[in-house]
């Protein structure tokens, strides 16, 4: 698989380096885009790395500090199909450990409506509230300035998992729902198009269970119908993968960071 324009590998000896790196990066996206635009968009994730980053952003004075708290609006990438106070909830997590902490106002906050028994009601609602929010034309992209993802240990990434039909979204979709059978349960997603307009886009990979997957996706052949996140190359922003030790330990390729 070639490489896209400007992605960057980064190899952090555990994650708790990783994840002050990430902050900063946060940081500094967001004082750029609020530079720029006067406001900082971006697309949450879900996972245990994300609590982390969470935490340091609403909880250290040296990072709260330096977030335009008042100039930010949140997005999620991906819902499960479960009601906003459920534990599995993206939501949730995302409440308990940064919404709730931290300076925002509910109408700084886009959600997923995951507790919908029709999902794609729920994909549908929150494309039009992203159509809302971008001023989107018909064929237009959100252009997000900080998409943060994870990736599974067989290579998703949001709810794009392997051969399923999320990964041949239809032009006019940006938001979808995703039946995946492995989990038995539908999931509601961005598409890969939609993530790949973002300004920024930063990987947060941990965990040896990954490792396999990591670099399959990056240095194995370009196969995204089983490798999902091979599809995350953004054509005019920044790539980024934050790898733990742990994940990276099969990797060739990366840039050491103490």
């Amino acid at each position: 698989m070639s490489a896209p324009a400007r992605r960057e590998v980064l190899l952090f000896p555990d994650a708790a380096l990783l994840v002050r790196h990430t902050a900063t990066e946060f940081v500094d996206a967001a004082s750029d885009a609020v530079t720029k635009t006067g406001s900082f968009t971006v697309a949450l994730s879900g996972g245990s790395t994300p609590k982390a980053l969470h935490h340091l952003l609403a909880d250290d004075p040296a990072f709260r500090s330096r977030v335009p708290w008042d100039k930010m609006h949140l997005f999620f990438g991906d819902e499960r199909h479960v009601p906003p106070d459920h534990q599995d909830s993206n939501y949730l997590m995302a409440v308990e450990t940064l919404i709730s902490r931290a300076p925002l106002k509910p109408d700084q906050i886009t959600r997923i409506k995951g507790e919908y028994r029709d999902t794609e009601k729920a994909a549908l609602e929150y494309q039009q509230a992203l159509r809302a929010y971008f001023k989107l034309q018909d064929g237009e992209l959100p252009r997000f300035d900080l998409v943060l993802l994870g990736m599974g240990d067989e290579g998703h990434t949001a709810s794009l998992f392997p051969g399923t039909k999320a990964l041949h979204p239809s032009s006019s979709r940006f938001v979808v729902r995703n039946w995946v059978g492995k989990l038995f349960t539908e999931r509601i997603t961005l598409t890969a198009p939609a993530i790949n307009n973002a300004n920024q886009v930063i990987f947060l990979v941990t965990r040896a269970d990954k490792a396999p997957a990591l670099k399959a996706v990056l240095e194995g052949p370009y196969e995204p119908e089983q490798l999902p996140a091979q599809l995350i190359q953004p054509a005019t922003g920044k790539l980024l993968w934050l790898v733990d030790h742990a994940a990276g330990n099969m990797l060739s390729a990366g840039i050491a960071t103490n």
